[in-house]
């Protein structure tokens, strides 16, 4: 459910909302809030169970998000200040079986640029004078103004088998990377590995045991609803990421282990499932997927992915889905561009370069959840079928007419500063897009950038594809006879990314989760 504060504002008056009027707005409620006293049976009290979380942010809010641990009203206080004197109690809200106890809330009328702090309750519905304990959350709103933006990225989160081992101390990336106090995390998919089962203990190529905390739905492939909701909660255990969460916001898309490996509509199920239908696991998998993380639903198209998030003069973020409209996995060689060559599909793309043309931010930041120039089979063991958007050496063909097209798009409408950041291969990289060097040469240079995994068995490298040009400026990956290596490995890697608000240049480091910097470029824009 989504609620949103004083809808009878415009829209055009949110990002000049100062931090005054907030106040002033929140004074009639502060005391009553403030006064409210807890009540001391603590073992009738709900629980939040997973922590809070908070997404899509933009100049004039963004959405908070919780779970309980029973039927509940989720009933959330935000404020401008950490003692919360200025606080502002909004009305509640249902967390019901339905939706297996989350709920989150569309905060809107915060002043831009600002530290805001949200305070999370859950009333039980059942004994409506009983609630939780508060737990406390922030984000900072995206500036109108042009000041530094700071954001990292990266992707792929439990796979292969490797969860959370409180011996190797558990998801560390996101204690690495809440360090840097970024402005939001760019999760590039995979947010979870529904079709990876976690067993207890996973014995090491050097003969030491890796002990993973596990919990009954994880012992299979993800099936049924609450299967593949337990795959998102299982992750809300470490409680890196839960403090993380709690203080970055999260702008996130999806891949294929939301529901399984390599899925698309053509998808053949391994023995390992006995639910054989694919557009119904895909289906689960999204209702829970949209249930886990705090996105701003779509009212034209519910349940949707793709969708652009303003981050101030300098920032624009396009976040891609490049599961739902896709064709067929398979030999993707078509010349001409049809229904079988689908990625992003017609109607994304068209949304897609009209978004881009309207974008008057400095960087455009196409978030998407694959590389572009890199071979990702879909039978990686026989080398056949196409995964991802590259198809082989030479012009444009299947799956790369649409990128073709694209970039084509850019070029002759003149928009400028695109960068495209991703993950999905399991180690970092910097790609350079160069025409010279493509067999398509109708676009301008751009960079990609590859980060992952955050906490995942590390792969790699992959094969590149000429199409459009890539030149490898940097990669790291494990290299041939080491793949799948544990995150105890420290081959956990994300991005960085720092805009300057002054010269608007944007400085990208790729980091690993010791927190060395492996690599790192700073970009000069061009005017807009």
């Amino acid at each position: 459910m989504t609620f949103r504060i004083a809808r009878s504002m415009s829209r055009h008056g949110l990002r000049g909302i100062s931090r005054r009027r907030f106040l002033t707005t929140a004074g009639a409620t502060a005391v009553g809030i403030m006064a409210m006293p807890y009540l001391s049976r603590a073992a009738d009290r709900p629980i939040v169970t997973s922590g809070v979380q908070s997404g899509d942010i933009g100049a004039d809010g963004g959405v908070v998000w919780a779970r309980a641990d029973r039927p509940s009203q989720m009933l959330v206080e935000v404020a401008t200040t950490e003692s919360f004197a200025d606080a502002r109690k909004l009305p509640p809200i249902a967390a019901l079986p339905e939706s297996d106890f989350t709920a989150k809330m569309l905060l809107e009328n915060l002043p831009s640029g600002q530290q805001i702090f949200y305070r999370v309750r859950f009333r039980d519905l059942a004994h409506i004078a009983i609630e939780s304990e508060p737990v406390v959350g922030r984000f900072r709103t995206a500036p109108s103004d042009r000041r530094d933006v700071s954001f990292v990225w990266g992707g792929d989160v439990a796979g292969q088998g490797w969860g959370i081992n409180p011996d190797d101390g558990g998801m560390l990336t996101f204690a690495t990377m809440r360090r840097h106090r970024p402005d939001f995390l760019l999760h590039s998919g995979d947010t979870v590995y529904a079709d990876g089962p976690i067993k207890g203990e996973v014995t090491l190529a050097d003969g030491k045991v890796w002990k993973n905390i596990t919990i009954p739905e994880k012992a299979k492939v993800a099936e049924t609803l609450d299967e593949f909701r337990a795959a998102h909660k299982y992750n809300f255990m470490d409680e890196h990421l839960r403090a993380f969460n709690a203080e970055v916001p999260v702008f996130v898309q999806w891949d294929d282990h939301e529901v399984t490996n390599n899925w698309s509509a053509s998808k053949e199920l391994p023995a390992s499932y006995k639910e054989r239908n694919i557009n119904l696991l895909a289906a689960r998998a999204a209702r829970a997927f949209h249930e886990m993380y705090p996105i701003r639903e779509s009212i034209s198209e519910p349940g949707r992915v793709y969708r652009t998030l303003n981050y101030g003069p300098h920032l624009d973020v396009f976040m891609l889905d490049e599961r739902s409209y896709r064709g067929a996995n398979g030999p993707n060689q078509e010349t001409a561009y049809g229904p079988e060559s689908y990625f992003l599909g017609p109607e994304q793309l068209a949304w897609l370069k009209r978004a881009l043309l309207n974008s008057r931010a400095t960087w455009k930041v196409i978030a998407s959840d694959m590389p572009l120039g890199l071979i990702v089979y879909d039978d990686a063991r026989n080398k056949q079928g196409s995964e991802a958007l590259a198809q082989g050496d030479g012009p444009p063909r299947g799956r790369e007419l649409e990128i073709a097209d694209l970039l084509r798009f850019i070029k002759t409408a003149g928009v400028v500063n695109t960068v495209w950041l991703t993950a999905d291969v399991h180690y970092a990289a910097a790609h350079y897009y160069n025409p010279d060097k493509a067999q398509f040469q109708e676009f301008d240079p751009f960079w990609e950038f590859v980060a992952g995994p955050l906490h995942a068995g590390t792969f790699g490298p992959n094969e590149m594809d000429n199409t459009f040009g890539p030149e490898v400026k940097f990669i790291k990956a494990p290299g041939p006879g080491k793949q799948n290596l544990p995150p105890s490995a420290g081959m956990q890697f994300f991005g960085h990314v720092r805009i300057d608000g002054a010269s608007g240049q944007m400085a990208v480091t790729l980091r690993d989760r010791a927190d060395t910097a492996l690599w790192s470029t700073t970009l000069e824009p061009k005017p807009v």
